[in-house]
């Protein structure tokens, strides 16, 4: 005999939390605790306008850029989508599990506009050196160049050889 079909019924009150849910040992843990943004609203402060709708929080635009470089995602919309969906990404931009993600339009005009004009990534490339500089993370002993001569040649009837190689 077939039994009832089981329906869901969502609960009246969850308690999840974030924080018990992100690994300890996950990247954007480590970058959380050397990322300080507590300056951000102050110097943004002249590029925004006293009037008007409330804007998007700049430290959660900061945040989610961080983690697209951080983890190789390079579109707009899909950062969007991903701090939507993954719970690590929303634990690192202080979204909460019912935080609002940004536009991808809204991200991307600020991106290129306040942000840009403001001088503010590269203010925050600077601080978080200096603090891997403290941290004794980066150093300024060495550096290594690749200088590497390679033959770009696409014709098949002219190509050379890989160890006959361009004269230096």
């Amino acid at each position: 005999m077939m039994g009832p079909r089981q329906v869901e019924q969502g609960a009246l009150f969850y308690e999840f939390s974030l924080e018990t849910h992100v690994p300890a040992d996950h990247l954007l843990r480590s970058i959380d605790r050397v990322v300080d943004l507590t300056s951000l609203r102050r110097a943004l402060a002249p590029f925004y306008a006293s009037t008007g709708r409330p804007s998007v929080d700049p430290e959660l635009m900061i945040r989610m850029l961080i983690v697209g470089y951080c983890l190789g995602i390079r579109s707009e919309r899909r950062l969007c989508d991903e701090v939507h969906l993954n719970l690590a990404y929303r634990w690192f931009c202080r979204l909460g599990l019912d935080g609002r993600v940004p536009d991808p339009s809204t991200f991307s005009k600020n991106r290129h506009g306040r942000f840009r004009d403001s001088d503010l990534l590269r203010r925050v490339f600077e601080t978080v050196l200096a603090r891997c500089i403290a941290e004794g993370l980066v150093g300024g002993e060495g550096f290594a160049v690749d200088g590497s001569l390679i033959k770009a040649d696409a014709n098949r009837q002219k190509g050379v050889e890989g160890s006959a190689g361009l004269a230096a």
